[in-house]
């Protein structure tokens, strides 16, 4: 073989391998672009402004509502003082009294023991207690439900609404497509 025909061949194959070459980087584009994969990239941008945007929370929340001191009765109907206070006053009465001022200090005894039970059932030691219960209380909190952002990116300003505050600088999904601009053109 000649030298110029060794030149041909090796240029034909080279020619051939780049033609594969090329045909398999357009397969594999149109495959993965087919697959829906997007021409995709991050950078970041300028945050210009941060406006919190609020929502007013109503909540009911359980809370103990006590009331000043008052008198608070455990014990009912006071009737079981006076009976108990008229029985000790009358036992007591019978014991001092002799002959027929005997009946008179028991009939006393009975009324001032009556009269001092009365008294003690009605003040049972909860005179003075304050009275508690337990409410709903419903309560309105105001607080931060999102951000509206303002933002520059190559020199174009954009908005967006946020869940959080970003600071200085926003991270940005950059998605390139061409713009199917008609048959028109073809």
């Amino acid at each position: 073989m000649t030298r110029l025909s060794q030149l041909t061949i090796a240029t034909v194959l080279v020619l051939a391998a780049s033609a594969v070459g090329a045909q398999q980087y357009r397969d594999d584009y149109a495959s993965s672009y087919a697959a829906g994969q997007e021409n995709v990239s991050y950078a970041y941008a300028q945050v210009t402004r941060v406006d919190p945007i609020y929502e007013t929370v109503r909540t009911r929340v359980p809370q103990e509502q006590c009331y000043g001191d008052r008198n608070v009765r455990d014990g009912g109907d006071p009737t079981g003082g006076t009976v108990i206070g008229a029985l000790v006053g009358a036992a007591l009465g019978n014991q001092v009294g002799k002959g027929d001022g005997r009946d008179a200090a028991t009939v006393a005894g009975a009324v001032v023991g009556g009269a001092i039970g009365r008294n003690i059932d009605r003040n049972d030691g909860s005179a003075t207690r304050g009275g508690c219960r337990v409410v709903d209380v419903e309560r309105e909190e105001r607080r931060v439900a999102s951000y509206d952002v303002e933002y520059v990116h190559q020199g174009q300003t954009f908005m967006s609404r946020l869940p959080y505050d970003p600071g200085d600088r926003l991270r940005v999904r950059v998605s390139v497509q061409p713009v199917d601009e008609g048959t028109a053109y073809r």
